[in-house]
């Protein structure tokens, strides 16, 4: 004889089996979704998007950091997911500032801006430098006067002799802005400019290219990056400092390229642009312990500390982000950064987003970024603690 309790409890079991099971299954389709998605390369004419609901993303708190980025007058914005474009903002600043003004040179055929990325072009010049070793036109541990000659700096024969194409990708040169001595090689710490300019003239010399051919041959056109190009600087004629006088210009989607690439690991759709793999571990690697957010021209997160404007500032360049972050970093606000445990790559161009009495940037933006992400995407790795 049918017991009816028994049969209503079985019954009430079992649907609670189901909804347990239904809800794991939806658990773990959330916590893997963003994990799904395979790395995209972007052909020369076509840039897939994937939209924040797909792969589980708060689309409101996306939109709320792209907000916060157009306020702070950016010009373009484009963040993309496992190369994926998951969001972007472009607009005219009206008005903006002098300098800024003199940075922009057109616009793309989407009607993007192009800018002179001022200082985030170290980056792209150490990709350069990573492909000339892969070449063996050059080694690290070159004398810089091996190939530019003597007398391309302010010191003696002697002490010229021990700076290495080494010590001008890590700041290390020892030399001061004006290329005077002022230290041995690889005691100091100073961000240089006008040292670190002398990276792509060795790149040139051991390859008899220009700059222009050389990006060209080796990395912007592999990679489809037709809207950049190294140009002249008019407007610093009159500085005395020579390595201002050739920018790099390009498009926030051109830029996303290079952070793909690095994300990538050197490998473009399969096929390699930077071979050296070991080369591109170590430039986003601490280059040294003077300042271990540095690596070869590319700013790193999650370090003990980081000198900026000459002065040592304790905790990672960006508290805010993830610590794998990898940063390019130029004036007004130029930014490419690349996030591995996230497959993320971020450019940003405009002018100055800090104001005197604004929050800083950077440690909102990316604030405002995580709180895009599934929670799974904001633990940190290697602590599993939230950001």
């Amino acid at each position: 004889m049918i017991d009816p309790p028994k049969v209503l409890f079985a019954i009430v079991l079992l649907f609670i089996g189901i909804c347990t099971q239904n809800a794991n299954v939806h658990a773990q389709t959330k916590q893997t979704a963003s994990k799904s998605v395979s790395l995209y390369f972007p052909t020369t004419d076509t840039w897939q998007t994937i939209s924040p609901e797909q792969v589980n993303w708060d689309a409101e708190a996306l939109t709320s950091a792209l907000d916060f980025a157009m306020q702070r007058r950016s010009t373009s914005v484009v963040v993309l997911y496992r190369g994926r474009i998951i969001g972007q903002r472009h607009q005219t600043l009206q008005p903006d500032s002098v300098r800024h003004r003199a940075m922009v040179h057109g616009k793309t055929s989407q009607g993007h801006v192009i800018e002179d990325v001022a200082s985030v072009q170290k980056s792209v010049v150490s990709l350069l430098v990573g492909i000339a070793v892969d070449k063996g036109l050059v080694q690290l541990d070159d004398s810089v006067a091996e190939h530019l000659g003597g007398g391309w700096s302010k010191a003696t024969a002697k002490q010229e002799a021990d700076i290495t194409l080494r010590h001008l990708l890590t700041m290390t040169s020892g030399l001061s802005t004006r290329l005077r001595y002022i230290a041995p090689p690889g005691t100091q710490w100073q961000y240089n400019t006008n040292a670190y300019a002398r990276a792509l003239r060795v790149v040139e010399a051991a390859s008899n290219l220009s700059a222009s051919e050389l990006t060209q041959r080796w990395l912007t056109g592999p990679i489809g990056m037709s809207d950049s190009a190294w140009i002249e600087r008019p407007w610093m004629e009159n500085q005395n400092i020579d390595a201002n006088q050739l920018g790099f210009a390009t498009s926030a989607h051109d830029l996303a390229r290079i952070g793909l690439l690095v994300l990538a690991n050197g490998t473009w759709d399969q096929t390699e642009i930077v071979t050296n793999k070991a080369y591109l571990r170590a430039s986003v690697s601490p280059s040294q312990k003077l300042n271990p957010s540095y690596g070869y021209l590319w700013w790193l997160g999650g370090q003990s500390h980081a000198i900026r404007a000459g002065k040592r500032v304790a905790g990672s360049l960006i508290p805010n982000a993830p610590d794998d972050l990898i940063a390019a970093q130029g004036a007004l606000g130029r930014k490419c950064y690349i996030v591995p445990s996230r497959q993320l790559v971020v450019t940003r161009l405009g002018d100055n987003p800090n104001e005197r009495g604004d929050v800083a940037f950077d440690n909102e933006f990316w604030r405002r970024l995580m709180l895009a992400m599934p929670e799974t995407l904001r633990i940190e790795p290697s602590t599993g603690t939230q950001q």
